[in-house]
């Protein structure tokens, strides 16, 4: 039962946006095609901050601040046989508690591009490059003398050659049967202890598998958005049944024409990926190994869209 309530939740705004595509459809073949083709640019900055001040407080609790800073470029070039599309996704935040250091929250650099040529009205044979890193060091909080992540380390790269279904201009999913990915770890002591995947001493990790990306952007009303992309991966060559995992989604909610709430959640699993982790909350690693990652981020503050 939870299953069946869980993929409801999940494909719903799918549905919805497949719902939308007869209108859509509609709209796009009234419109002259000037009006159509040529460059479509934008995109959306949001800075949210938030803060605590304590003193004398008898309930207890630590002063603390932060800050988030988001920002989503996009620019598609649409000729009448091919459609070009690029995504820019950069995110940074910082978090200070109590006496503690400042501590990252967010961090994270995302590039993709893909092109198509389409075969018929829906369909188009189409590549696809991604780019995926980091901007700055990362630790296991609160032990902030061990690093285990920082720019390039990890870095992926991915191509893919296959298939771009697009049943309206915010709902397309491409299937590549045909995809690479290399993990990049350019840190000496990380590439050493094997993080990420690659072999002790090495700097790339080659795959060769398949790979689905979904991606659906709904205005759900006038001032909130939905938008979701979903990314899966298998390994033809490494335990193929282990499928890759990376879930976006952004939720915009916009109060007037400078403020604005946004909630954006990341949940990765990687099978290449260990985590660490203490069985017995006694202090001590018991074992390493694959996990769920979850991140969820709420701001609130100025917000601008163009």
């Amino acid at each position: 039962m939870k299953k069946t309530i869980l993929c409801i939740a999940f494909f719903s705004p799918f549905i919805l946006g497949i719902s939308q595509v007869t209108d859509a459809e509609k709209q796009l073949k009234t419109q002259p095609a000037d009006s159509v083709y040529g460059w479509k640019k934008g995109g959306l900055i949001n800075l949210g901050i938030s803060q605590t001040s304590l003193t004398n407080w008898a309930a207890g609790g630590q002063s603390s601040f932060s800050g988030n800073g988001l920002l989503n470029l996009f620019a598609h070039l649409k000729k009448e046989k091919g459609l070009w599309e690029n995504y820019l996704d950069i995110g940074y935040g910082m978090m200070k508690q109590g006496k503690d250091d400042l501590q990252k929250t967010d961090d994270r650099i995302e590039f993709t591009s893909k092109y198509g040529r389409n075969i018929t009205e829906k369909w188009y044979l189409a590549g696809l490059f991604n780019f995926k890193t980091q901007f700055a060091d990362g630790y296991n909080y609160p032990n902030d003398s061990v690093k285990i992540s920082d720019f390039m380390s990890p870095g992926y790269f991915l191509g893919a050659i296959g298939a771009d279904y697009r049943p309206a201009e915010n709902f397309t999913v491409f299937i590549a049967p045909i995809t690479g990915r290399f993990t990049v770890v350019t840190d000496l002591e990380l590439s050493d202890a094997g993080a990420f995947g690659v072999n002790p001493g090495d700097n790339v990790y080659s795959e060769f598998g398949g790979y689905i990306r979904m991606f659906l952007k709904h205005d759900v009303m006038k001032n909130i958005t939905f938008q979701t992309k979903l990314d899966l991966f298998t390994n033809y060559l490494n335990k193929p049944q282990n499928i890759d995992v990376n879930w976006d989604v952004l939720l915009s909610m916009k109060v007037n024409e400078f403020i604005s709430a946004t909630l954006s959640t990341n949940l990765i699993y990687d099978d290449d990926i260990k985590i660490s982790f203490d069985n017995n909350d006694d202090g001590i690693i018991d074992e390493k190994g694959p996990r769920v990652q979850f991140k969820e981020i709420l701001a609130v503050g100025f917000s601008f869209k163009f």
